[in-house]
């Protein structure tokens, strides 16, 4: 099978352990227009009726939530109320605009919404009212602040980057995720909060109505819905909707403009979901699929639900294909493909996939979730036990994931053609994670939270990783300002591409791969592409034809052909890897690392390549949790100056060069 992109066409070839998947320009069917033509509206249920999960005090429900979940919810709350809340000072908000910090405010909020939900859970769970006193005082506290949106994010007030302005609310990802929060929280237990005060509960709901409800209906500049601008929007439009629908749907009153806040949701989701490749890829990688096809999911089912299933759009080829994406993009174990500022190691979220493969009916995504030690990441604070919308779907749930424990299906072959992404995955065999597997993608260098990588690949052997996506470093102010590129893991020269007359890749939706073609068969699978356009002009690049080819069983070859316009000394190309490197006798590298499996050879032409490495300790604090304390950087420089080139690197499985 051979594709080459291009055309304005969408098919899709399932095959044993398989998946084809090439996309042309997506315009897929509105979302509000179904909604009308599905006389949605007319069936929205009110508050008052509306009733997706029992309340505290319906003890059958509560009761038959798993011992073990309900004595880690009680737990996890015992230590909660046994503290003060923690504090939010102005200074501590200041930190992101005066040094670029962002994670010391945002762990304190993160330990605020944690309990919030924790305490409310507990009480429920136990229903005794020993909870209710510190759960108060977390709400008040919540209620108090001066805004809910993250340093991080509010810079789009008039005043700027700084303090909040409480006068100009920003509704943004964090602060819709308080208000669906609060609002799961009054519903649960508003009878019982009132029996502290009725003002609690009051306080809520004009909170949330002034921060985010009246404003979300007022304004239409907000970049993440999506009105304004060109382009879509990222996984905030489905995450920050999807929290603002259910503060709707739980607190709205009035029906008219519980109507009127619907519809505007489902005109923001448009612009998301309209123009979504229709080989359902996220750009964004995996763990942001968690946020953007995932909070999609969310949506749908919060109208599913609140509709009494009148809306149901899960006959839809784009929403089939947005779901499967997370176990086409499943490596091994919680590896996944990293793309960007994708993370290395991924929690997906087990029940949401898991209701997701139910509604499309997808075994495959239902075995995903499946996988694993189920429940065990729901109630950790670094887990986030934040979002409430999520954990509540989770735990009356949890006994039915739990009911089987099966192997996620491991597919032999993936190819996402949509041009955004180009995405090519294989293994040697289908159902396991033993042998090689290759990841390797085209696309173009103006992704959202984008790394500068059309062309690069990674290599695992045996589940583990040998050549790697460095991912995320912990974001600051720098990661998202003009200075993104200044960071070593954003940059080319940090992936496994070459660099050519001291020039790597730039930033740019221009700068893209061309001539992109792909193959698969039972015994290759196949990435071609020219990434010259990736890199400025000035690096003196004619044409630069990379294929990466998997031979099943045997081998992975880098074939390499280009053509510079001047002869030039300087074209090196970049490897990185976590683990060992040792440089054999001329023409080898071995990769190893003690106890995880891996063991390669890595052989070129030493007429045309010579070798050397280095060390990079890792100071971040999120890379140094994905790899350990360095990673490895190997330099692979022409031997003399040329105008052409033509190289083949070949990664092979030492144990089987050995036994030659």
């Amino acid at each position: 099978m051979k594709t080459r992109i291009g055309a304005h066409a969408a098919c899709m070839l399932l095959l044993a352990g398989a998946v084809h998947v090439t996309a042309g320009a997506a315009e897929n069917a509105s979302l509000a227009e179904r909604f009308s033509q599905a006389g949605a509206a007319s069936s929205l249920l009110s508050a008052a009726a509306w009733r997706p999960f029992a309340r505290a005090g319906e003890r059958e429900a509560w009761d038959h939530v798993p011992r073990d979940a309900r004595e880690a919810i009680l737990k996890l709350a015992e230590e909660y109320a046994a503290r003060d809340v923690p504090t939010l000072p102005a200074t501590l908000y200041l930190e992101f605009r005066r040094n670029g910090n962002r994670d010391r405010y945002q762990d304190v909020w993160m330990q605020r919404r944690a309990m919030l939900n924790g305490l409310a859970l507990a009480e429920c769970v136990q229903d005794d009212g020993r909870f209710l006193d510190p759960l108060a005082n977390v709400i008040w506290a919540i209620c108090e602040e001066t805004s809910w949106t993250w340093p991080a994010h509010v810079g789009v007030q008039r005043a700027g980057v700084g303090l909040p302005d409480a006068t100009e609310p920003v509704v943004a990802l964090f602060s819709a995720e308080t208000a669906s929060s609060l609002a799961w929280v009054v519903y649960l237990l508003e009878d019982r909060l009132n029996g502290i005060s009725p003002l609690i509960c009051r306080r809520v709901r004009h909170e949330i109505d002034r921060r985010i409800l009246t404003p979300y209906l007022e304004r239409d500049d907000f970049g993440w819905m999506g009105f304004r601008g060109a382009g879509r929007p990222n996984n905030w439009n489905p995450w920050i909707n999807s929290n603002v629908l259910a503060a709707t749907l739980l607190l709205e009153e009035d029906d008219a403009r519980r109507q009127e806040l619907v519809q505007k949701v489902l005109r923001s989701l448009d612009r998301f979901f309209v123009p979504h490749p229709s080989d359902g890829s996220c750009d964004e990688g995996p763990s942001y699929w968690g946020r953007a096809g995932a909070s999609l999911f969310d949506n749908l089912e919060l109208l599913h639900s609140a509709t009494q299933g009148k809306f149901d759009v899960y006959d839809d080829a784009t929403v089939r294909e947005i779901g499967r994406y997370i176990y086409r993009m499943h490596v091994a174990g919680d590896a996944f493909v990293c793309v960007g500022d994708c993370d290395v190691r991924s929690d997906i979220p087990r029940d949401l996939v898991f209701r997701y493969g139910q509604r499309i009916e997808d075994t495959a995504m239902q075995a995903l979730a499946q996988s694993g030690q189920v429940g065990d990441e729901l109630w950790g604070e670094r887990r986030g036990p934040w979002s409430m919308m999520r954990l509540l779907y989770a735990i009356f749930h949890l006994a039915e994931l739990r009911s089987a424990n099966v192997q996620p299906s491991l597919l032999r072959d993936v190819w996402l053609g949509d041009a955004d992404l180009q995405l090519m995955a294989a293994r040697d065999a289908a159902g396991t994670a033993d042998g090689l597997y290759v990841a390797a993608w085209g696309g173009h260098n103006g992704q959202s939270h984008n790394h500068n990588d059309v062309g690069n690949y990674i290599v695992y052997q045996n589940g583990q990783p040998a050549l790697i996506d460095v991912g995320r470093p912990v974001y600051t102010r720098q990661t998202f300002s003009g200075d993104r590129y200044k960071i070593w893991a954003m940059q080319s020269a940090y992936h496994n591409l070459p660099s050519v007359n001291g020039h790597m890749q730039q930033a740019g939706r221009q700068y893209a791969a061309t001539d992109v073609r792909y193959r698969a068969d039972d015994a290759v699978a196949e990435l071609q592409l020219d990434i010259a356009p990736a890199y400025p002009k000035a690096a003196g690049i004619q044409s630069w034809a990379r294929t990466v080819r998997l031979l099943r069983g045997d081998c992975l070859q880098l074939h390499d052909r280009f053509t510079l316009r001047e002869e030039l000394s300087d074209v090196v190309q970049h490897l990185m890897t976590p683990c060992d490197v040792e440089l054999l006798d001329e023409g080898r590298i071995r990769l190893w690392k003690a106890r995880a499996g891996v063991d390669l050879l890595i052989c070129y032409d030493p007429d045309q390549l010579q070798a050397q490495f280095e060390t990079i300790p890792l100071e971040d604090t999120s890379l140094k949790a994905a790899w350990g304390p360095n990673l490895q950087r190997i330099f692979l420089h022409a031997s003399k100056p040329q105008t052409q080139g033509d190289w083949t690197i070949v990664i092979k499985p030492r144990q089987e060069e050995s036994a030659k």
